[in-house]
């Protein structure tokens, strides 16, 4: 999985691959063919904070997975998220703030169970959202995350 570091140019605001500093941009791509035809990645970091993108059940396989399984889909976007948010120098335990976006929001003890076993001691601010559906009609999640790093 790729990662790229860019830095803001004092007073410009642009951007330039050759610098680096504490003002470093970094992101991290999935792969997914999906990140160049919509263009965007699965995470940025700019110093202390990280934004995760809205994150599917997706195996390596591109294939969703866990049909049906709306647990299983949580637990696989939340270990996406950790993954990406790792390359950044980060944990789950960084995460200050999750946004879920679910198709059937009456299963919301599913979600909200990964979701536990995921944060543990370290509980984000959460919200939880009902969408009428996600780009694919197998997926019945979707999570972003907002992590500042504490250390």
């Amino acid at each position: 999985t790729p990662t790229t570091t860019t830095a803001r140019s004092s007073g410009t605001g642009r951007r330039s691959t050759s610098e680096a500093g504490p003002d470093a941009v970094r992101r991290v791509f999935s792969g997914a063919p999906w990140e160049p035809a919509y263009g965007y990645c699965r995470a940025v970091r700019e110093g202390d904070r990280i934004w995760v993108s809205g994150t599917a059940a997706v195996g390596g396989d591109g294939e969703v997975v866990g049909p049906g399984d709306l647990h299983a889909q949580t637990k696989r976007c939340l270990e996406i998220v950790a993954e990406a948010l790792s390359k950044l120098g980060a944990g789950l335990a960084d995460v200050r703030r999750t946004r879920v976006f679910v198709t059937d929001i009456t299963r919301w003890e599913e979600v909200a169970r990964a979701h536990r076993e995921a944060f543990g001691a370290s509980p984000p601010a959460a919200t939880m959202v009902e969408v009428s559906r996600l780009i694919d009609p197998d997926m019945l999640v979707e999570v972003e995350v907002d992590a500042t790093v504490s250390r």
